[in-house]
């Protein structure tokens, strides 16, 4: 087991700082309040979703930023079989609008990153802009004959591995291995898994 890390703290010239830390049971109705003011109350019904309804995120890959003790942005990453090799999804990835200049995204980003390469994982799968994305690493190149349960985009398919040829000509469905949640989908059980 290794030693808790502290939070990581951003500074900017433009606001007070924020820190990023692993999500916390009393963050959920933070969480969804922003997922829904940043994709939508549709949001369940994106082809992403799919990969993580009744799932819980991998163990230590769920992240909140915090500014003034409100929460201001959101990751989580989940367990995925990408054609029978193990990997994770990430996603979503949001940011209070009013906070999208603090560079609270990209620090997001590093940090789950960062926490996944270190817990051993080999790849992260995502579905989103490629050239936003291609700042952490992310390409399509090996993600050409992978699919999703339903609709997408397939430039949007993007990987980044972190041990090399983990996704070598991987092809199939892309289909979620995650612990799974209680039936009930509470929030009270909601809150348990996110602590």
């Amino acid at each position: 087991m290794t030693a808790p890390r502290k939070p990581q703290i951003a500074l900017t010239s433009k606001a007070a700082p924020f820190a990023i830390r692993g999500e916390r049971a009393g963050d959920v109705a933070m969480r969804e309040a922003l997922l829904d003011a940043c994709f939508g109350e549709n949001r369940h019904g994106r082809t992403c979703q799919r990969l993580r309804d009744g799932r819980a995120p991998a163990a230590g890959l769920a992240l909140a930023a915090v500014r003034e003790g409100k929460l201001v942005g959101t990751v989580r990453l989940w367990h995925v079989s990408a054609g029978g090799r193990a990997a994770l999804v990430l996603g979503p990835l949001a940011v209070d609008p009013a906070c999208r200049e603090l560079g609270i995204g990209a620090a997001l980003m590093h940090q789950a990153l960062a926490a996944a390469r270190a817990r051993g994982h080999a790849a992260v799968i995502l579905l989103g802009d490629a050239p936003y994305y291609a700042r952490f690493g992310f390409t399509a190149e090996k993600t050409g004959e992978l699919s999703l349960p339903g609709p997408f985009e397939r430039d949007r398919l993007l990987a980044i591995e972190f041990a090399e040829g983990a996704l070598d000509g991987v092809e199939g469905m892309i289909v979620p291995t995650g612990a799974a949640l209680p039936k009930r989908r509470s929030v009270r059980a909601l809150q348990a898994h996110a602590a």
